[in-house]
């Protein structure tokens, strides 16, 4: 009787989700903050120009002298002369951050949840998503740009290369997608 009771009350606290919005309508304000983004401050999207600032900061802070008599940091020190924090997108990413949080409050969907397939631990989940994360991250760098900056972007202003890097970036997840597919189906 107590058990029911409890139950009762927890599903009438409980405010339900609201539902996602039509991914159609998601995609094609994405591309008018683009297309604003480009008409504003002359450049697309991007974020892993944000995580390469915060390393930059982080090692001219912690070993001054390895990023004074290293060319990598003397070039972006070159290319950022307000300094690493004064990026755009730093700013941008922040902004990404903060409006994502609001979002999942006024939709009810704030809450900490680790999403994975039925037969997969834990550990695994989180070790696949840093060791992704990490090789997405270093791509990001060869290609000169992540999916946001060369491929969203890029495709915006119809470039060859924002291409070419859309259907690389499709084309291995669909390769790879069947390799993976008994972690995340039932």
């Amino acid at each position: 009787m107590i058990n029911s009771k409890n139950n009762n009350m927890n599903k009438s606290v409980l405010v339900k989700p609201k539902a996602y919005m039509n991914p159609y309508l998601a995609g094609f304000l994405l591309g008018l903050v683009l297309l604003a983004t480009i008409y504003i401050t002359g450049r697309g999207l991007g974020a892993s120009g944000a995580f390469k600032s915060v390393v930059v900061a982080s090692v001219e802070t912690v070993a001054p002298t390895h990023a004074e008599n290293t060319a990598f940091y003397t070039d972006f020190r070159n290319e950022n002369p307000g300094g690493p924090w004064k990026n755009f997108l730093v700013f941008e990413v922040l902004g990404v951050l903060v409006g994502a949080f609001f979002s999942g409050v006024l939709s009810n969907r704030v809450g900490l949840k680790l999403e994975k397939g039925p037969r997969v631990t834990n550990a695994v989940r989180i070790g696949g998503a840093i060791l992704g994360g990490a090789l997405f991250g270093y791509g990001s760098q060869l290609g000169r740009g992540c999916t946001s900056g060369s491929a969203l972007s890029g495709m915006a202003v119809l470039s060859l290369g924002g291409i070419l890097t859309m259907m690389a970036i499709f084309g291995a997840a669909y390769m790879l997608a069947y390799f993976f597919r008994k972690l995340w189906l039932k």
